[in-house]
C-alpha cells in the first residue's frame, strides 16, 4: 500500500515522502491518526499538490533546525565523576544527564534524540551523536574526568553568553545602586550625630552658664553682708590709732617760749 507521509516518521521517511507499507499499518494507524495519507489513480493530483507544499514545509523546517545543529556541534560538555581502576566511574553519564547540561546552556532537546546506546561508565572522551530533525544530526563532545582533577571549560551557546552578560549588568546596577544608597544613610547618620554633638555642647555650655550666676550673685551677696562690718573695724582701727597718738603728745615735756629781747 503506498502513502504519502504527513508526518516525519522514525525509520520510515520525512514529510511528503510516498512509500510503501503494510496494508493493515497504513489503514489502522496511519490513516486514522491522520499521519499519511493513501495513494490512489484517482488522488494523484491531489498527492501531488500536498506533496509540494509538504516539501516546503519541511525545507522551511529543516532551515530553522539547523542554527540549532551548528550550535549543538560547537558545544563540549564536562562532567566529573569519582573514578576507580583502569578509568572505571562510580556510577555514570547518561542521556538525562547530557539532556540537563544541554537544558542549562538554553538548548531544549527531547532525550529520546540523544542517542546514546548506554549510559558511559569510563573516563574520557566521546562524541555524542544527536538527532534533529529526520536526517539531520548534530555531534556534542563530552569529556569524563576524574575528580580532584578539575573540569574542563565548558563552551557556552551564544544566548548563554548573551544572558549572562545581561545578568551581569544588572546586578552591576544594582550593586552600584545599593552603595548609593548605603553612602546617603552613612551620610544622614552623620549629620545627625554631628548635630547631636551640637546639642550637647550647647546644653553643655547653658548649664554652666546657669551655674556660674548664682554662684557670682553668692559671692556678690557676701560681700554686701561683710561689707559693712568691714567697713566698722576699719574706722574703729584708724580711731584707735588716732587716740594713741594724741596720748603720745599729751605725754610729751612742755617747753618755755622765749620771749623777744627789748631793745635799748
Amino acid at each position: 500500500m503506498k502513502v504519502i507521509l504527513k508526518e516525519n516518521i522514525e525509520n520510515l521517511g520525512k514529510k511528503g515522502d510516498i512509500v510503501d507499507v503494510a496494508p493493515g499499518y497504513g489503514r489502522n494507524y496511519l490513516l486514522p491518526k491522520k499521519m499519511a495519507l493513501a495513494v490512489t489513480p484517482t488522488n494523484m493530483k491531489m498527492i501531488e499538490i500536498e506533496q509540494k507544499a509538504l516539501q516546503k514545509r519541511y525545507e522551511k523546517d529543516a532551515a530553522s533546525y539547523q542554527d540549532v545543529i551548528d550550535k549543538l556541534n560547537q558545544i563540549s560538555l564536562s562532567f566529573t565523576r569519582k573514578a576507580g581502576e583502569k578509568d572505571s566511574i562510580f556510577g555514570s553519564v547518561s542521556a538525562s544527564d547530557i539532556k540537563e547540561a544541554l537544558d542549562k546552556q538554553g538548548l531544549e532537546i527531547e532525550k529520546k534524540k540523544i542517542m546514546l546506546e548506554e549510559p558511559i561508565k569510563r573516563l574520557g572522551n566521546y562524541s555524542i551523536t544527536i538527532k534533529i530533525y529526520h536526517d539531520e544530526k548534530a555531534e556534542v563532545k563530552v569529556e569524563v574526568v576524574k575528580e580532584g582533577e578539575g573540569e574542563a571549560p565548558k563552551k557556552k551557546s551564544p544566548e548563554a553568553e548573551e544572558k549572562k552578560t545581561v545578568e551581569k549588568k544588572e546586578a552591576e546596577k544594582e550593586t552600584e545602586k545599593a552603595g548609593k544608597d548605603k553612602k546617603e544613610v552613612k551620610e544622614k547618620k552623620e549629620v545627625k550625630k554631628e548635630d547631636k554633638k551640637e546639642e550637647k555642647k550647647a546644653e553643655k555650655k547653658g548649664k554652666k552658664e546657669s551655674a556660674k550666676i548664682p554662684a557670682e550673685k553668692e559671692k556678690d551677696k557676701e560681700k554686701i553682708q561683710h561689707a559693712p562690718a568691714e567697713k566698722g573695724d576699719r574706722i574703729k582701727k584708724e580711731a584707735k590709732k588716732d587716740q594713741g597718738k594724741k596720748m603720745k603728745e599729751e605725754k610729751k615735756p612742755k617747753t618755755a617760749k622765749s620771749e623777744p629781747k627789748k631793745k635799748s
